[in-house]
């Protein structure tokens, strides 16, 4: 089976080759969230932990509190920064009506994950096709965005208290201290055990999916993982190479 599939962003023709999954803006935004997160951690969990000897430990090594609160501060704008961008593109795809919904649940990722529970305890031999994202990738996506939202106006509160305490009560400011310590604690964990077993520590992954980085993924792949956006691409081509072939003959 060889198709021409330029909607797709093809490299190649043949079976084995290689499709573009992630645009380049795509992969810069992941960069910049990835080095803020993991910048965000150093820096954040110490400071939770400031009485563990690893904490303090980690803490003299950039330099002391104060220090280690600056490093903080800047890479959450950074993260701040990559979060706008990415609302900006979500934005400007709905206006440009170039967006689509496959990020966004819906009833057939709860039977999915039935069917997929069933496959892997080998009550069924049925496994589901998914599209651009199956629903773990959905629920990790999304619990980025609501993580995201408490962390950046928690940790906007605690960085400018004098500011927000103005119109609001000056409780929020250990409220949000609350929020703002155990989420990134949640945070941390989940990127730790389900992000990285799921994206490069699992048996189809190891030793690492690299498609975030170098924006390919193999036509093999997407065939087995994504086998409803790849079925849906190669109609697209098709259609985009009946329009050329239609407006060659009328020309």
């Amino acid at each position: 089976m060889q198709h021409e599939m330029a909607a797709a962003g093809v490299i190649t023709r043949a079976r084995g080759e290689y499709l573009v999954r992630f645009n380049v803006s795509r992969r810069i935004e992941h960069l910049a969230m990835m080095t803020s997160f993991i910048i965000l951690a150093l820096t954040g969990l110490p400071q939770k932990y400031a009485g563990a000897p690893w904490a303090q430990w980690l803490i003299v090594a950039m330099g002391g509190i104060e220090t280690t609160r600056i490093i903080h501060r800047v890479f959450s704008f950074l993260f701040i920064g990559s979060a706008v961008y990415h609302l900006g593109g979500f934005v400007l795809s709905i206006a440009r009506k170039r967006f689509h919904p496959g990020i966004f649940f819906n009833l057939q990722d709860f039977k999915d994950a039935i069917t997929v529970l069933r496959y892997d305890l080998g009550v069924s031999e049925v496994h589901p096709k998914f599209g651009r994202y199956d629903f773990r990738q959905k629920f990790e996506y999304w619990g980025v965005v609501f993580g995201g939202i408490i962390m950046i106006f928690s940790g906007l509160l605690l960085m400018f208290p004098v500011f927000f305490t103005r119109f609001l009560p000056g409780q929020a400011i250990p409220v949000a201290k609350v929020f703002h310590s155990f989420e990134g604690l949640m945070a941390f964990l989940i990127i730790v055990i389900w992000h990285m077993y799921g994206a490069h520590l699992g048996p189809d992954k190891f030793p690492g999916d690299v498609s975030i980085f170098t924006g390919k993924i193999s036509v093999d792949r997407m065939m087995k993982e994504h086998t409803l956006e790849y079925e849906r691409l190669v109609v697209e081509a098709e259609k985009e190479r009946d329009a050329a072939a239609a407006g060659m003959t009328e020309s």
